[in-house]
């Protein structure tokens, strides 16, 4: 059994059992809250709060009108954070994301440069229709969602911590859309799909929503809070069998001779997939009130955490063949 404490003092894995049992209980408490405003998308809400305990961004994919961004801002409030929101356009620069540099004269004689931080300056920023916007505008997030900070002008800029970018993406219309590069989707720890709600949920939401009432949001965490729980989630203890499925899962998705699907594959996922999906499991287990992952926690999270980081090749297309089919195909040869 390889485990994140192995080598350290009984005090500190009891501090880690009592902080964990802490955390699950605050956790659920965020779910109910959420739960009160966002109405019949328990998986999403999941799949959201494990993306952000992991210390990861997410992109959420949906068509209108799914409360992609109601839940963000419900996140927001939940977790205390301080959260902006950018709309996402064919228009939309660089600078007015990350932010830019004015000249000043704040003595008679002597002129200066002033450096005006933009929205990325936030706790979580939503990123509204990202591919709404040219790839030099969709990049200008690379490096604040991989570095924590961005450079302008030379200059570094610290981001505030947590930070983490959930992005909003239309699935249907198309038109006038920019493809996310694969290098940019990477960062992204998951792809949440966003369905539509059932039959029972839509009502009581049509109910909710339309009268005079309505649920609001708690907030049952604090930015510094929800970085302890960061913290606490890599001291989870991870079994050697559910590290061995993590890795077999993910080479098995890619092309060449480790791969399990043949020349259907045109890439597969990398390193970053398997850091992922382990940091993924380790956070679902918390979020259910566990202290360890399972390999069932890696099935569950295989798709999400993949998705966005598999490309069909051209033959398998033709074929019909689609990523949750296969991803399925690899799942059950490590279940």
């Amino acid at each position: 059994m390889t485990t994140a404490i192995q080598g350290q003092p009984d005090d500190f894995a009891t501090h880690v059992v009592k902080s964990a049992e802490d955390c699950a209980a605050a956790l659920q408490r965020a779910r109910e809250s959420v739960g009160a405003v966002i109405f019949g998308q328990e998986r999403v809400v999941e799949n959201t709060l494990i993306t952000l305990l992991s210390g990861g961004h997410g992109l959420l994919i949906g068509v209108p009108g799914l409360a992609k961004t109601k839940l963000v801002e419900t996140l927001g409030t939940v977790l205390g954070l301080d959260a902006r929101r950018v709309q996402f356009t064919p228009d939309l620069m660089p600078s007015d994301i990350l932010g830019t540099e004015i000249l000043e004269e704040p003595v008679p004689g002597k002129r200066a440069f002033r450096f005006v931080r933009g929205p990325v300056f936030a706790q979580l920023l939503m990123a509204d229709e990202i591919n709404r916007a040219s790839p030099r505008t969709q990049s200008a997030l690379l490096q604040a969602m991989q570095e924590g900070f961005v450079t302008i002008n030379g200059e570094r800029h610290d981001l505030p911590q947590p930070f983490h970018v959930l992005a909003t993406q239309n699935p249907v219309e198309q038109e006038g859309t920019y493809p996310l590069p694969e290098a940019q989707l990477d960062r992204f720890l998951m792809q949440i799909d966003v369905d539509y709600p059932s039959f029972e949920a839509e009502k009581r939401m049509l109910i909710e929503t339309t009268g005079s009432g309505g649920g609001k949001a708690r907030p049952a965490f604090t930015g510094a809070e929800l970085v302890n729980a960061q913290r606490l989630v890599r001291h989870l203890p991870v079994g050697e069998a559910v590290v061995d499925a993590i890795l077999r899962l993910v080479r098995s998705a890619r092309p060449g001779p480790e791969g399990a699907v043949g020349d259907k594959l045109a890439w597969g996922p990398g390193p970053r997939a398997s850091q992922a999906l382990s940091l993924a499991a380790r956070a679902r287990a918390l979020v259910e009130g566990r202290l360890s992952p399972s390999i069932e926690d890696v099935i569950a999270l295989a798709e999400p955490v993949l998705k966005h980081r598999i490309a069909l090749s051209f033959a398998a297309r033709a074929e019909g063949e689609t990523i949750s089919g296969l991803i399925a195909t690899l799942v059950k040869k490590i279940g």
